[in-house]
């Protein structure tokens, strides 16, 4: 379909619950059963030596030894289920803890097994949700008649984290091994295994399918969930968050530089004297070394990092702030405070969420190594000298990129140097997408992409939309990145409340495009 085709009309949306695979483990009184699987809704858990029908078991929603408490609005349940490391293998013994926030409204407690669940996808990779209130995306979520799943992917949050420390009695190869677990198809998998679960034994009037709402990497994972499990999938939506169906990273990376240096030209534009003032920072830290609070290093290049803000909303005046206390340190203290030393550390979350800088190439790849792909692309002819760090001409930041140096500079991901350049090399992943079951995908599809969004490409997001049948998306310019999801239930409810499933099929993949004459906030 001709872009000018995709350009068209408004999305119209609804959300509901999802079915699919289950690997759990049961320990009869006298002996062991290894594995089962869950075959159909109502059927029984397979095991090597005895068949039980699920009826047998507690459901996992009357379980006592769930923690619960209430907020104002909700009552939440923290659910925690060990599920296999990794589901590929015959096996499947080795388990990790997944947990899951699950939210009721406060007057439907006693509904739990009816409702339908919507499952929330955080953006990432490598990052858990927070803590709910009862208001914003969520409260539209409960006025639609929904029960909410916010989970902590696998190795994020309190869903067996992934750390310096928590892998520290592996070794560099076994580290790798267990990471290559961690990606979208495992949280996919996951998440089926949790649905079925919760859905188990339901009665044909009660829908056993999820509705899926995802940010950003959310929106990765919703695009593998309806490869893997379509069946599963009432309806799904994607903030932010369409993926580029590519097998490298490498045709990401070219356009992510390119839109950078425009998102340099805008911080410059908007703050001229700092282009001198990180000129000297950047010499500085050229000629010194500089030790961080928690044992890290502030190179140069790490503090370019601070770029990676510019997609968010108030990014640009983040960095100036700091760049500005950086230069009145040196002009007065002749070196950096602790108190800005502090504030570039806390910028940055690599140290606390390493998922994010190891395992963040991988999110493209299939079948081929990322072979550290944005140092690649930044060190080709096309942008070497746009992101020359000698600090002589005009510096500019870098973004959402991952480099081989930050297993030098940030200490939580020293350990891991090795670990994440034997990931770097590795070319086995597995898919991720199947394209031809997207082509004749029957799940209604709608989603919210920006103009201007630094983290994720317009233009790729559109050919992935328009591959998947049906998908109704919306293009905006009126929101930024972060900034939609953190603070704007706008996008939500009109994604939800406009949707109309019986005329869905019809529609076909057109777009709506919504253009604000003010500045996009930022």
């Amino acid at each position: 379909m001709s872009f000018n085709a995709f350009l068209g009309t408004r999305i119209q949306g609804s959300l509901v619950p999802i079915i699919s695979r289950l690997s759990i483990q049961f320990r009869p009184t006298q002996r062991k059963v290894q594995e089962f699987a869950l075959t159909s809704r109502r059927g029984f858990w397979v095991g090597s030596q005895v068949q039980l029908s699920p009826k047998m078991q507690e459901h996992h929603l009357d379980r006592s030894d769930v923690e619960s408490f209430t907020i104002p609005g909700a009552k939440v349940f923290d659910r925690y289920f060990d599920l296999p490391l990794a589901y590929d293998s015959n096996a499947q013994e080795q388990k990790i803890k997944v947990f899951c926030r699950h939210l009721v409204p406060i007057s439907k407690v006693s509904e739990m097994k009816r409702l339908p669940f919507l499952v929330y996808l955080q953006g990432g990779p490598g990052f858990s949700c927070a803590f709910p209130k009862i208001s914003g995306w969520i409260k539209v979520a409960f006025d639609n008649g929904y029960q909410v799943l916010l989970l902590d992917q696998r190795g994020t949050g309190l869903s067996s984290a992934i750390s310096a420390d928590s892998l520290a009695h592996l070794s560099d190869q076994g580290k790798a091994d267990y990471l290559k677990c961690f990606r979208a198809d495992s949280i996919v998998r996951d998440c089926e295994s949790i649905r079925k679960l919760l859905t188990w034994d339901r009665s044909e009037e009660h829908e056993s399918r999820i509705t899926l709402l995802g940010q950003s990497f959310g929106g990765f994972c919703i695009t593998t969930y309806l490869s893997l499990f379509p069946k599963s999938v009432k309806a799904a939506y994607i903030t932010g968050g369409v993926p580029p169906l590519v097998s490298t990273p490498d045709k990401v990376y070219e356009k992510t530089f390119a839109r950078i240096l425009k998102r340099n030209d805008v911080y410059y534009g908007k703050y001229p004297a700092d282009v001198q003032r990180v000129q000297n920072i950047i010499k500085y830290l050229n000629n010194n070394e500089i030790k961080l609070p928690n044992g890290g290093f502030l190179s140069s290049r790490r503090f370019l990092q601070l770029g990676l803000a510019f997609g968010g909303s108030g990014g640009y005046d983040t960095v100036h702030e700091i760049v500005l206390h950086a230069a009145q340190d040196l002009e007065l203290l002749g070196k950096l405070s602790y108190s800005t030393l502090n504030s570039v550390q806390t910028q940055q979350g690599f140290d606390t969420n390493v998922i994010y800088a190891i395992l963040h190439e991988s999110i493209y790849c299939q079948g081929m190594a990322s072979n550290w792909s944005a140092e690649r692309v930044r060190m080709s002819s096309q942008y070497l000298k746009d992101f020359d760090w000698s600090g002589n001409t005009r510096v500019n930041f870098t973004g959402e990129t991952v480099h081989p140096f930050m297993f030098d500079d940030y200490s939580e991901l020293v350990p891991l140097k090795e670990a994440a350049d034997i990931l770097a090399k590795y070319e086995d992943w597995g898919p991720l997408y199947d394209v031809e079951t997207l082509k004749n995908n029957t799940v209604p599809v709608a989603g919210v992409s920006y103009f201007d969004d630094m983290y994720v490409d317009l233009d790729l997001s559109i050919e992935t939309a328009n591959t998947i049948q049906g998908f109704q998306p919306w293009i905006t310019n009126e929101f930024a990145h972060k900034y939609v999801f953190s603070y704007c239930t706008s996008i939500i409810s009109y994604i939800i409340n406009s949707y109309n499933g019986s005329q869905w099929l019809a529609r076909g993949s057109r777009a709506c495009v919504r253009l604000s004459h003010q500045t996009c906030p930022r």
